[in-house]
């Protein structure tokens, strides 16, 4: 089957992941991504897992640049030399996107800007994926997923309400930039489609967390206040909340209409006496008395393991229940298998992996990894000579230059 983004090339000049993980998710769906990298060091990715004091991998691999640049082709070249700056030039003609995501000004000052490619090719998407967006007193200021994290507001929002800022680990913000910088891309090229016309996009950290966090910041903004952090033993609803089982494991209850399934709730508890208590009556009266129920919800969850409650909690349809899992039990989830969400691939060094899906699936195309992370360079002369016409005496002279 034929991939939704097929055809289609694009230029990654882009590091560490908010801008990386974009490319990746347009070649998951087909996009030929071309990652160009500063002749000496490259993408300071490469070397994450030694900054964070742990082992760089297998043959110097490493799992954050892995899944960060899988289906990409690496080229290195010098961009402060003009004969550097003239292969992505001559790339541009043939290509469709360019994406980066330094600060701002950096690209400008390399030649690289949308003013200065756009004229090699009018019909390029070139799309900068920022912290705090083009425009502003701050535009120009660095950012990195924790202080993206920081400024949106989300630190703020998770926890209890007695608990500091938490941060929330794996990247999440860069993720939903990347997301979010995906999105735009794709939107960018139909509307090109239609119009014939390049354009510039802008995405950012912020501006994507803040999308994230539509329903807590349209409170504010409508209402005037914050939509507060809820504490689990005084959850106003006590079925839309989560619960220790007697083997330490967590399971979370989602009832937005809880008085439908409260009788058969209660029966299945072995809490009958609580059904027609006026106390919990209803929705209501649960609300007024939530502390209460939720002592004896405690009591009575930690009487069983939790894969027994699921189980018997499973009797009745209507009731919303699930697993508050690990993110090992995320990675051999069946339903995460069955997916594709958690998918497989083969990789020349770590032979068969399993690696992160694309979300989505498309009943007439083909997706998913199309090959893993490249080595630093690993394909310079092959861009060179294959799409872009240089002659092997032309590419050597190039290295003894260290331009590439």
């Amino acid at each position: 089957m034929k991939k939704p983004l097929e055809g289609y090339r694009v230029l990654d000049w882009t590091i560490w992941q908010q801008g990386p993980v974009a490319t990746v998710m347009l070649g998951d769906l087909g996009a030929e991504v071309i990652k160009i990298e500063e002749r000496t060091g490259g993408d300071p990715a490469r070397g994450m897992m030694k900054l964070a004091g742990a082992s760089a991998g297998v043959a110097g691999r490493n799992f954050y640049f892995e899944n960060n640049n899988r289906n990409k082709r690496s080229l290195v070249v010098d961009l402060r030399k003009k004969e550097g700056k003239e292969i992505i030039y001559k790339l541009v003609e043939k290509s469709d996107v360019f994406v980066q995501n330094f600060r701002q000004g950096v690209a400008a000052r390399l030649g690289l800007d949308y003013a200065t490619l756009s004229k090699y090719n009018p019909k390029l998407i070139y799309v900068s994926a920022s912290g705090w967006g083009p425009e502003g007193p701050d535009a120009e200021k660095p950012a990195f997923d924790y202080t993206g994290l920081a400024r949106s507001g989300l630190m703020s929002m998770a926890g209890e309400p007695d608990m500091p800022p938490l941060l929330i680990q794996g990247g999440i913000g860069d993720q939903m930039g990347a997301t979010v910088t995906a999105y735009a891309i794709v939107t960018a090229l139909l509307a090109r489609e239609r119009t014939g016309e390049g354009q510039q996009v802008d995405t950012s950290l912020l501006g994507s967390l803040i999308w994230l966090q539509g329903l807590n910041v349209s409170m504010q903004l409508l209402l005037g206040g914050n939509m507060p952090r809820i504490t689990r033993a005084k959850a106003g609803n006590p079925l839309y909340n989560h619960y220790k089982c007697k083997d330490g494991k967590f399971l979370a209850l989602a009832q937005l209409q809880p008085d439908k399934v409260w009788p058969s709730f209660c029966k299945i508890l072995g809490l009958s006496d609580l059904e027609k208590d006026p106390r919990f009556s209803n929705m209501m009266e649960r609300g007024k008395n939530c502390a209460a129920l939720i002592v004896e919800l405690d009591k009575a969850f930690a009487s069983k393991d939790r894969e027994e409650w699921i189980k018997l909690l499973a009797q009745d349809k209507e009731i919303i229940v699930e697993c508050v899992a690990t993110i090992a039990d995320v990675a051999k989830d069946p339903q995460s298998i069955a997916n594709k969400y958690v998918t497989s691939m083969e990789h020349p060094v770590w032979g068969p992996i399993k690696v992160v899906g694309p979300p989505m699936k498309f009943s007439k195309c083909d997706i998913g990894p199309q090959r893993e992370a490249p080595e630093f360079g690993q394909h310079t002369e092959e861009i060179l000579t294959e799409m872009l016409g240089y002659s092997w005496d032309t590419v050597s002279k190039m290295k003894d230059a260290q331009i590439i």
